[in-house]
């Protein structure tokens, strides 16, 4: 447990009131390193969580670790922790390398290594080009771009995102998902929220599903969505003959359910027992000579295994 404690992120009993509006409660995690999504709607917890977690919010109960450095020692804590807010909110007239040479110098960095740090977080986020050029000229991509660039150019072990995808066109979006994977790769806790949920997917190693300020399900997602016994898994398939898999599917009682699409030339099947139907599909496929163009779980992603735990009670992801 010592060890757990030193290398990631505890929350033992959290919760947080503002006054009597609850913004989480009794939270119970250890979040290690690599990428970890929160997950929720509006209002469910995920900004207090991250707030929480820099220290800029105080549990109302509980106590929260960071690589064992308790939150309420901010002048421990700042030095392992980089964090990018959703919101703007830069010094007037300083040029973008002004901005993180000044941060760096708060961290103690002497002007030599606040200079070459400053230069490789701007070239980190892909904006050595406009290093010099006020913050106040930048679009809102760049402005994004530098939030970033503030956030690791001190060299956190942990990084907390919020947001940070909003305002990137889809190129810079695809070089910043590159940039978490490699420092998650490198051991830092990248702990990023995202309303973009194929994103959320496409990056995450685990994800956190808060609602209404409880913690509804942990961990990575194939193995949340595999402990979901109650909701039978839908798998896509579009084959030549599609009636014929459909008819021995039913012929087999390997399918719950199954609908054909409107093209004929596809099936969504809901089946309790996955694996079984795949070898049961693999048979029918040589046995009927089908030829197979695409097979895919269709509800093994974020948004199905939430919209699964909390139904219409979720509100807009």
């Amino acid at each position: 447990m010592e060890c757990d404690m030193e290398s990631n992120i505890i929350f033992e009993n959290v919760s947080k009131f503002y006054g009597e509006v609850l913004g989480v409660n009794r939270v119970n995690l250890s979040i290690a390193p690599g990428i970890t999504g929160l997950v929720g709607p509006n209002g469910s917890g995920k900004t207090t969580m991250m707030n929480l977690m820099t220290g800029l919010l105080r549990p109302s109960q509980g106590r929260i670790l960071v690589l064992g450095i308790p939150t309420e020692l901010p002048d421990r804590l700042f030095k392992k922790v980089g964090y990018c807010t959703q919101y703007d909110s830069f010094p007037k007239g300083l040029t973008g390398r002004q901005l993180l040479h000044s941060l760096l110098q708060l961290h103690g960095r002497t002007q030599g290594e606040s200079a070459q740090g400053a230069r490789e977080a701007l070239e980190r986020v892909g904006l050595a080009d406009a290093a010099d050029r006020r913050i106040a000229a930048y679009s809102k991509g760049m402005r994004q771009r530098i939030k970033l660039a503030q956030a690791i150019c001190h060299g956190p072990q942990v990084l907390i995102l919020d947001e940070p995808l909003n305002g990137l066109d889809p190129l810079a979006r695809s070089e910043m998902l590159a940039l978490f994977r490699e420092l998650a790769a490198g051991g830092v806790h990248v702990i990023i929220s995202s309303h973009i949920l194929y994103e959320v997917d496409l990056i995450s190693d685990r994800v956190i599903m808060l609602n209404r300020g409880f913690v509804v399900a942990e961990g990575n997602i194939q193995e949340v969505r595999d402990e979901m016994e109650e909701h039978p898994r839908q798998v896509f398939i579009r084959c030549t003959k599609p009636s014929v898999l459909a008819a021995r599917i039913f012929e087999l009682e390997q399918g719950v359910e199954v609908k054909l699409h409107e093209d004929r030339r596809g099936l969504l099947v809901r089946t309790r027992t996955v694996d079984q139907f795949f070898l049961m599909m693999n048979q029918v496929v040589l046995d009927n000579d089908l030829e197979v163009e695409f097979v895919a779980p269709s509800d093994d992603d974020v948004h199905s295994v939430y919209e699964y735990l909390i139904g219409s009670e979720s509100g807009t992801l």
